[in-house]
């Protein structure tokens, strides 16, 4: 992998579209860039595979980029007894933590509170035992092993929790994720390995041999509005919620059938919160999670059909003071609506009965996800968790090049370290020198390390190009002027919003989502990217009135009524409607 051809640019996506429309084709085109896209295509890359990958938005932009920001081995699904599931989940818990990941997933504690204070600690130890026994068969000291509190002792770890909230608790660890950043680290891994990567571009319909198999796709440059044609031996269909209405571009009424459930987090400041560690909570619909971040806390979630525009999930007034409601059930301190700096939510893709496969080729299931072929050379997946990815990526590749193949071409991203990972510990270790030499605290090393670990030395290059670039965002202080550069150089990023939203992420952790900060970040955009006076002008008015289509939907009461707000203001790029 030459790390020049890692970078994700205009130029890059530009190349990318005109290679991938060659008359050579590719062998595996992937659609959709989200977590599950973004690792087939990874996977595909690293066999040798000559792979695309097309996004009809901006990478990361559907499911990805709005999950709970956990990886985590799935502690409830043993209670279900899905043994399988759960050791699957925690070996690529170890793998993202100790070798694929390290700067992006860190190991964060949780507590479990216990409201009886016997027979529910040796239930619940029983099942947090076997989760260690099995992390640590999984990966070896990758996450300490569960430890058991009295009242006073798990109040000393969370003291704004309510003392009647519990009689003691137990820690046990998970990890965090920053979900977004992890599927652009993806697609630029992919890239290393000779993936052609274009975001803003959307399948508009699959093309096909006189005798049915699915040959390739027509896709249109949503920057251009110029349609091309992709010849591809194999289509893969990553498209989550989006899964059938990519299924119908094949004109075939096999494949998947996917539910959305929307699930929503608010988000508040460290401060706000009194405690060292997480929480973890079952809730009658779902489970609560109290995550700590560097600055904030996610709090969620939420798990409730969603019937309205896929394109655009929105948090109601109703799913804000559910998760308000039974956080404040154990929080002394109880959070209103004044504390809330963010709120996000996102579809999940739900598996529904009844694969319709093409009957000639078999069907791989798991618990989580399900791959199967909508027709010849159309591979379609559809469930899982971002936790899972990566054997989920190599489930749909092996399934897409057939058994034989597979084993000639066998998954090697076990031991594929993305960007940013190799070398990370090392880097880590020069935190306090990089420090000192730019006058910074060991907060704001730390933060930039867990953006972009071993790769921190290239954002360091920009400041030595430009001094400037090492100041902070005036209106956002927590980020510098060179990362909205690196998001642009290096990640892809094309529009104002995909800075924000999901490179520089103030649209979770600034009360007004970085509206005060979107001037700055478009006049540094502008001059990456070449925008004139009009496009800046657009992009900083797209980002304004989303932000209060947003805010408005967070005070109406049903999904109909929110929603109705936000589709009514198109993106930057709309989607085309499907042929």
């Amino acid at each position: 992998m030459r790390e020049q051809n890692t970078f994700l640019t205009a130029h890059s996506r530009a190349q990318a579209l005109k290679d991938m429309t060659d008359e050579e084709g590719v062998d595996i085109l992937v659609i959709g860039g989200g977590v599950t896209g973004a690792g087939i295509a990874l996977d595909a890359a690293s066999r040798g595979l000559r792979t695309a990958v097309v996004e009809a938005g901006d990478w990361a932009s559907g499911t990805s980029a709005w999950s709970s920001k956990l990886v985590h081995g799935g502690l409830r699904y043993l209670y279900n007894l899905d043994f399988a599931l759960v050791a699957e989940a925690l070996k690529e818990r170890g793998l993202l933590l100790t070798k694929t990941a390290p700067h992006l997933v860190k190991a964060q504690p949780f507590l479990w509170p216990l409201k009886t204070p016997v027979v529910e600690r040796a239930y619940s130890a029983v099942g947090v035992g076997m989760y260690d026994a099995m992390a640590q068969w999984a990966h070896r000291g990758s996450v300490p092993v569960q430890k058991h509190y009295s009242r006073s002792g798990a109040m000393k770890l969370f003291p704004g929790i309510k003392p009647s909230a519990l009689t003691g608790a137990i820690r046990f660890y998970d990890a965090r994720v920053d979900d977004a950043r992890l599927v652009v680290d993806l697609v630029r891994t992919a890239s290393g390995f000779g993936a052609l990567a274009a975001s803003r571009t959307q399948v508009v319909g699959l093309t096909k041999t006189a005798s049915g198999a699915v040959n390739g796709a027509r896709i249109v440059d949503l920057e251009s509005g110029k349609e091309m044609q992709v010849k591809a031996r194999h289509v893969i269909n990553a498209t989550g919620v989006w899964t059938e209405e990519t299924e119908k571009l094949g004109g075939t009424d096999g494949g998947l059938k996917v539910l959305a459930s929307k699930g929503i987090h608010i988000v508040v400041p460290r401060e706000r919160i009194n405690a060292q560690t997480g929480i973890f909570l079952r809730t009658e619909k779902s489970v609560l999670f109290i995550i700590p971040w560097q600055r904030y806390w996610v709090i969620g979630t939420t798990d409730t059909p969603y019937e309205q525009d896929i394109s655009r999930p929105v948090a109601t007034k109703a799913d804000v003071d559910y998760v308000l409601d039974h956080a404040n059930e154990i929080l002394a301190d109880p959070l209103t609506r004044e504390d809330i700096i963010g709120v996000y939510a996102g579809l999940r893709p739900l598996l529904q009965p009844g694969v319709k496969g093409d009957k000639t080729q078999s069907t791989k299931v798991s618990r989580e996800h399900t791959v199967t072929a909508a027709a010849p050379n159309l591979t379609v997946i559809a469930g899982g968790k971002l936790t899972t990815y990566r054997p989920m990526a190599q489930d749909a590749v092996d399934f897409a090049l057939g058994e034989a193949e597979a084993k000639r071409r066998p998954s090697i991203t076990e031991n594929v370290p993305l960007v940013g990972a190799e070398g990370f510990f090392a880097t880590a270790r020069r935190a306090p020198a990089i420090a000192s030499k730019y006058g910074w605290t060991a907060a704001r090393v730390e933060s930039l390390l867990d953006r972009y670990g071993a790769e921190i030395d290239r954002v360091l290059d920009l400041l030595e190009e430009d001094p400037d670039l090492a100041q902070p965002l005036k209106e956002a202080p927590q980020f510098l002027r060179a990362e909205v550069v690196a998001a642009v150089r290096f990640e892809g990023a094309l529009h104002l919003e995909d800075v924000l939203v999901r490179r520089v992420r103030l649209d979770l952790e600034q009360r007004d989502r970085g509206v005060a900060a979107a001037p700055e970040v478009a006049d540094l955009m502008r001059k990456e990217l070449g925008w004139d006076e009009q496009t800046r002008k657009r992009e900083l008015d797209s980002y304004r009135q989303r932000t209060a289509d947003l805010a408005k939907a967070e005070t109406l009461p049903s999904d109909e009524q929110a929603a109705s707000v936000v589709t009514a203001n198109p993106e930057i790029v709309p989607r085309r409607p499907l042929a």
